[in-house]
Parts: C-alpha cells; sequence; structure tokens
C-alpha cells in the first residue's frame, strides 16, 4: 500500500540543489603537471606530525594542509607513496625541487 503522505525532503516545488563536486569526492581532485599526474586532497589537520617533502620542516599537529599521491606510477603503488605537504609547498613543487634530509 502506497504512503498516503508524501516526502519533506524535498518539496515538489523546490528548486534543484546542484551536487557539490568537491563535498562529494572528500575533497579531492586530480593534478596534472610536468612531473606527472597527481591525486591531491586537502586536509584540514590531523593529530600527528608530517614531514613536508617540499621544504623537509615538520607539518604540526592540527596544521591543514595537502596530502599528494601520483597515480602514473610504473609501480602501481601510488596510494602508498602519499606524502604530506604544506599547501604552499606543493603549490611551488614546479618553482623548487624537493630537499633530501641530510643523513644521522
Amino acid at each position: 500500500m502506497p504512503r498516503s503522505r508524501r516526502s519533506t525532503k524535498r518539496p515538489w516545488s523546490a528548486e534543484h540543489v546542484p551536487l557539490e563536486v568537491d563535498r562529494a569526492t572528500g575533497g579531492r581532485r586530480w593534478e596534472s603537471g610536468p612531473d606527472g599526474e597527481w591525486i591531491v586532497q586537502a586536509v584540514r589537520g590531523s593529530d600527528r606530525e608530517y614531514r613536508c617533502p617540499g621544504c623537509d620542516q615538520l607539518l604540526a599537529p592540527g596544521t591543514g594542509h595537502v596530502v599528494a599521491w601520483r597515480t602514473d606510477s610504473w609501480r602501481g603503488d601510488g596510494l602508498d607513496e602519499r606524502r604530506h605537504w604544506h599547501t604552499s609547498c606543493w603549490q611551488a613543487r614546479g618553482r623548487r625541487s624537493p630537499t633530501r634530509r641530510a643523513g644521522p
């Protein structure tokens, strides 16, 4: 037997709400550059610290940053190779090369 009352989630006369792609994809976006194809996700912050490969400085816990990983890796291990970058370091990666930490 069908319901006798209409749904209240979206009234029939209401305007259609467009899909927010950024929200639906979890903030992930695909970028391509001279250094390859990347999936990039903005992160508000986390409870641990990471080392940025762009400047070799620590990302303090709770700091908003970018997580990026390659999609065109010939080994197919892109998700295992994800790195946490400062947003500004990620945007400047084409203008400078990644730093290398000095040995012990």
